[in-house]
């Protein structure tokens, strides 16, 4: 999600048809998984033939059939759409490791020093809170990215990409609570062509994705206030193929670039040379490819999407050092535009205010609603349509007033000049104590 100013276990499943009943889950190496049956062996108690002598009367003692006692069976495939939720495809919590890098230089020490591995062992319950919310977005994005066509409307793309989230974490959200323990770690944004980000259809939207747009995938999945933050785009004409090249290369580099003690104004300047030296031409007229200079990565902390350092996308004086235990969302934005951004549109995404002052609120249509956000959400971005899936009614005005009092921030979506083209590829990075570990990477990107 912007801010303003895949592992070898994941290879080893197949996604299958969503079975009915009776069916075989099929593993990636062909064989099938059965439901298992348990069979009580009879043969000692049944007589020998003709070798039993019969009871007074001649009438033969008539053995009793055990039923046997079948299995339930385990799931070991994904299914499509994604159903199953990870924690069933990994019984034993060991979830994927994202791609471990080690430091360079100076810190190379840490690779091998046994201080730093014992910290990121002390860590471990929360890196694999993290893994366990990647692979949800690996499973789900990948589905989406081989199902999601020209033709389909918004609602329906993002519904989709949430409705496997919510299933996969094993938080549906509609109970009190439910969405803080697992689930979406921010709405889906679904932004087209000159708009770069904060988009999601809103209640009665109708818009239809169309064979010549650009769209961003931008959504996160959260376990335990564990955000993981990744992005990426989608285009279905060649023509686009060089700004999605550029800008999945610019993101690559900040990436590589990111590590303990550097520093954010150096990683944005190595973005920016990457980003720009690209080109792209789309019907007949050639453009370079810019970075969009007020829109950056970011630090996450937990249940807060956007942390207090920002990592630049152009080339900055910003001294700031990335340290030990940061988690950041390295996110590039590259444009045909202006290369700038700003405010348009009708707003969707939203936010409770954390450090909030105490302000007395007359509506009572904002006092419910508020009372509703913090128990569902939390400081976690929620959007309208999350609101209506609650059963909320009539909120819009009490959302306002929560807005203009500070209590709630509203993120509008974010546009460059119209006729423009932008593209947006991201990743979540934990600057472990002994390596960084890209935690968003699969075979996809």
């Amino acid at each position: 999600m912007a801010t303003q100013a895949a592992s070898e276990a994941l290879k080893k499943l197949s996604v299958t048809d969503a079975p009915g009943a009776g069916d075989k889950a099929e593993g990636s190496n062909g064989a099938k998984a059965e439901a298992g049956a348990d069979h009580d062996d009879d043969s000692d108690d049944d007589a020998d033939e003709g070798g039993a002598a019969p009871e007074a009367g001649g009438a033969k003692k008539k053995k009793k059939k055990k039923k046997s006692k079948s299995k339930k069976k385990k799931p070991t495939a994904q299914t499509d759409p994604p159903r199953v939720e990870v924690s069933q495809l990994f019984p034993n919590k060991t979830y994927p490791k994202g791609e471990e890098v080690e430091y360079k230089d100076d810190n190379l020490f840490r690779t091998t020093n046994e201080e730093k591995r014992h910290l990121d062992y002390v860590n471990n319950d929360k890196t694999s809170d993290f893994r366990q919310a990647a692979e949800v977005h690996r499973q789900v994005r990948q589905w989406a990215q081989k199902n999601i066509k020209p033709g389909q409307t918004l609602t329906e793309i993002a519904e989709g990409i949430e409705d496997g989230v919510r299933a996969l974490t094993g938080h549906q959200g509609l109970e009190e609570g439910d969405a803080l323990k697992a689930g979406m770690g921010f709405p889906t944004g679904l932004s087209i062509n000159h708009c770069a980000a904060h988009y999601t259809p809103n209640a009665g939207n109708k818009m239809v994705l169309q064979k010549g747009d650009v769209m961003k995938v931008d959504f996160g999945v959260h376990v335990n206030g564990s955000i993981v933050d990744s992005a990426f785009t989608m285009a279905f004409e060649p023509q686009f193929d060089n700004l999605l090249a550029a800008v999945k290369d610019a993101t690559n580099t900040g990436v590589r670039e990111a590590g303990i003690d550097v520093r954010v104004g150096d990683v944005g300047a190595a973005i920016q040379e990457v980003m720009e030296s690209y080109e792209v031409e789309i019907n007949g007229t050639t453009y370079p490819v810019k970075s969009i200079r007020n829109l950056n990565g970011h630090t996450i902390l937990p249940y807060s999407i956007h942390g207090t350092k920002s990592v630049p996308i152009v080339k900055s004086s910003d001294q700031t050092k990335m340290e030990e235990g940061d988690t950041f969302a390295i996110e590039t934005f590259g444009s045909t535009g202006n290369g700038y951004v700003h405010e348009d549109m009708e707003t969707s995404h939203y936010s409770l205010v954390a450090d909030a002052p105490n302000v007395p609120l007359r509506l009572s249509s904002a006092k419910s609603l508020l009372s509703v956000i913090t128990k569902q959400f939390g400081t976690l971005p929620f959007c309208r349509r999350y609101l209506d899936r609650l059963g909320q009614e009539k909120y819009l005005l009490g959302l306002n007033n929560l807005v203009s009092n500070g209590l709630v921030e509203a993120y509008p979506p974010l546009v460059d000049r119209p006729n423009s083209y932008t593209a947006q590829y991201e990743h979540t990075i934990l600057l472990r104590p002994t390596v960084k570990e890209v935690i968003s990477r699969g075979d996809d990107y």
